[in-house]
Parts: structure tokens; C-alpha cells; sequence
């Protein structure tokens, strides 16, 4: 019990960390919006395979990478959980380069609701009637953002269950965070890095081509990606799926504010009633999860 209780502790740490980074990420893509959503991407994986080999050499885990990549079933994982997290990085970093900032914290807001549905579906996680209703509130929320825009609010409910998905991958990978980090990267790598090429060749690329800032902002990707991927992923392992998605309600009031307050995004009659359903599902969820917390450590004291 101690021994699960302190992992606990220490996987709330790392999921804190990991979300407030995710909420300052808006102001690192708007400072590289210049550059381009696949370039800034391509870069992301670049510099972090750079980052992440130099850690898995400091501390002497080649052989478990080389271990993974012989066992089929963890392969397949990280091939798996490297297309969601391409794709959640892609939807983001585009998101934030049109000014739809708002429409990623919708996004992660609908998120923690997702990962109580996938621990559900995958994980056999009882669902509450309470937890039910949390998430029957968070779908209304996505019904009349599609009513009134006339279509899929899609960047919000890409980035929403691309992240879910990665969380349950990465849940079931058996490497630790940053082995895990690395291998997903070094997948795309090729792609990222023939892609990097291509534009240099062209003279399209800003890297070397632009100023120091852009230079060192580009350099910065690999450590703006990894930690706060490391800090999750370490997270996820220690957490039950559903508490892993209430941290997440962190990173998308830090897209929030600044959506609204440093961007200057519009928050319309529709955007107050969309995030409101979800704020209320988001409230009874965490209600639910506090009630049913106390009474089991009640039921331990006892």
C-alpha cells in the first residue's frame, strides 16, 4: 500500500509538470510560426532524437533499446503510439499557427472525458453513473459546437483522441519514458530528417538560412517536446488512466487564458456554451472521483 501510495505521489508530480509545459507550449509555436507547421514538426523529431540519444547513453540503456526493437509486441506498440503523437504534434502546431488556440484547449478539455471512455472500453475502468453523465455532457458540448459551425469541431476532437489513444499505448509499452520517447522519434526520423534535406536543397528551409533566434528556437524543439513527454509518459505509468486525465485539465485553462487574454481570440455565445457543458461534465466528474477516493481510503482505514 505505501509502496502504491508513493508511486502515486510520485506519478502526480511528474503529470503536474508535464501539463504545465503543455500549457505554455502555445507561446514557444507562436514565437517558430514563421517557420511552417511541417518544418517546426520535422524539426520536433530531429532534435529530439539528438536530446534523447545522448540521455539513453549517459545512462547506459542501448541494450534495453535494442532489446525492444527485437520484441515484436513492443514494436508494434511504438509504431503505433508514433502516428498518434505525429498526428497530435501536427494538429497543434497547426492549430496554434491559424490562431485556434481555443479550439486546443477545447481539445484537451474534451480529453480527460476521452481517457475515462478508452479506460472503459480497454481497460475495464468501472464507469459511475456519475461518470456517465460526464461524459454524455462533454459529447453535448461537441453537438452544438457542430450545430452552429456546420460541421466537426476536427482540430479539438483530433487532438482530443489522438492524445487519449497515445496515453492508453503508452500505458501498455513496458519501456520506461524516455526509451519509449526515443524509439517513437527515431521511427519518423528518416521521414523527418529526408523532409529537412528537401527544403534545404530547394532553399526553403529556415534553419542556417535565418536568424539566430529562429536557429535556436528551432534547436529548442527537441527539449520543448521531449521533457514534457517524458514527465507524461512517466506519469501514465504510475497513474490509472482516469487520473492521468484529470491532471490534463492544466494544460488547456493555460491555452484558455492565453487564447483569450494574450492572443485576442474571439469567445463566442457558442464557444461559452460548449466549454460550459464541458465544464460542468469536467465538475461532476471530478466531484465523482474525490467522493469515491475518500471512500476508499476510508474502506482502508477501516
Amino acid at each position: 500500500m505505501r509502496d502504491e501510495r508513493q508511486q502515486a505521489t510520485v506519478g502526480a508530480t511528474y503529470g503536474v509538470t508535464a501539463f504545465l509545459l503543455w500549457g505554455a507550449g502555445p507561446l514557444y509555436f507562436k514565437a517558430v510560426g514563421h517557420v511552417g507547421t511541417l518544418e517546426v514538426m520535422a524539426h520536433r523529431v530531429v532534435w529530439c532524437v539528438a536530446l534523447l540519444a545522448i540521455l539513453v547513453t549517459l545512462v547506459r540503456s542501448w541494450p534495453r533499446i535494442l532489446s525492444a526493437l527485437r520484441e515484436k509486441r513492443t514494436l508494434m506498440l511504438l509504431a503505433c503510439s508514433t502516428v498518434l503523437i505525429s498526428i497530435n504534434w501536427i494538429t497543434f502546431i497547426y492549430a496554434v499557427n491559424i490562431d485556434r488556440v481555443l479550439e486546443t484547449s477545447l481539445g484537451y478539455f474534451i480529453n480527460p472525458l476521452v481517457s475515462v471512455f478508452l479506460g472503459l472500453i480497454f481497460l475495464g475502468e468501472k464507469l459511475s453513473l456519475w461518470r456517465w453523465i460526464s461524459v454524455g455532457l462533454a459529447f453535448a458540448g461537441i453537438g452544438v459546437m457542430t450545430l452552429e459551425v456546420a460541421g466537426l469541431p476536427w482540430i479539438s476532437l483530433a487532438l482530443a483522441f489522438s492524445f487519449g489513444f497515445y496515453g492508453l499505448v503508452r500505458k501498455k509499452a513496458t519501456l520506461e519514458s524516455f526509451e519509449g520517447l526515443f524509439l517513437e522519434t527515431l521511427l519518423i526520423s528518416p521521414i523527418a530528417l529526408i523532409f529537412l534535406l528537401h527544403l534545404d536543397w530547394q532553399g526553403t528551409g529556415h534553419f542556417l538560412h535565418s536568424n539566430l533566434t529562429t536557429n535556436l528556437l528551432l534547436i529548442l524543439a527537441g527539449p520543448v517536446t521531449a521533457l514534457p513527454l517524458l514527465f507524461f509518459t512517466s506519469a501514465a505509468r504510475r497513474l490509472r488512466l482516469s487520473t492521468v486525465g484529470f491532471l490534463q485539465y492544466l494544460a488547456p485553462s493555460c491555452h484558455f487564458l492565453l487564447a483569450i487574454f494574450l492572443f485576442g481570440e474571439t469567445f463566442t455565445q457558442t464557444h461559452f456554451i460548449t466549454f460550459g457543458l464541458i465544464w460542468c461534465g469536467l465538475l461532476i466528474y471530478s466531484g465523482e472521483s474525490l467522493y469515491a477516493r475518500r471512500q476508499r481510503n476510508r474502506a482502508a482505514l477501516t
